[in-house]
């Protein structure tokens, strides 16, 4: 999301920002950001906004269950974004390539929180929509994460830590 975009959007710039900021060492700062940014946004606001703001806010938490709340989060609003919407901000978005990932960090949290039945669903869930990804860096990254979480959860392994995807 840190491309080039194809409309100005001052609340994706400010969610870019907030990313930013946990890559570069401050997840509380981005976690801060992204949290008022959500009270903004509101709920019941913008899809979109929701969508990306949830996913990302998830992989800057401390706690497991807070991690799975904000990708509820993002789940839930990733059913209401249309393409179109998507492709208000980029043009080369399509919300079917949003669901792997989803999918995947939601068995991932499940996966940790020891709740396997749950992240078996979400990994099956992601498996039927890995064809919705992009040929391209970013579905490489998808379909490398997927590899790593079903093995983990085919193991049992509850223990392991967060899988980036």
């Amino acid at each position: 999301m840190t491309e080039e975009t194809d409309t100005d959007d001052p609340v994706m710039d400010r969610i870019t920002a907030a990313i930013e900021q946990g890559h570069a060492g401050d997840p509380t700062g981005a976690r801060a950001g992204l949290e008022a940014l959500w009270e903004e946004v509101g709920a019941d606001g913008d899809p979109f906004h929701r969508v990306v703001l949830a996913h990302f806010a998830a992989d800057v938490q401390d706690d497991p269950a807070s991690e799975l709340a904000w990708d509820e989060r993002a789940l839930a609003a990733a059913e209401e974004v249309t393409d179109e919407r998507a492709q208000q901000y980029h043009a080369s978005l399509a919300v079917a390539g949003f669901y792997p990932s989803l999918h995947l960090n939601l068995a991932d949290v499940h996966r940790r929180l020891g709740d396997l039945d749950a992240a078996r669903r979400h990994v099956a869930a992601a498996r039927e929509r890995l064809p919705d990804l992009p040929d391209d860096g970013y579905g490489a990254m998808i379909r490398a994460g997927f590899e790593r979480v079903s093995a983990l959860v085919e193991a049992g392994d509850t223990a392991a830590a967060s899988v980036e995807t």
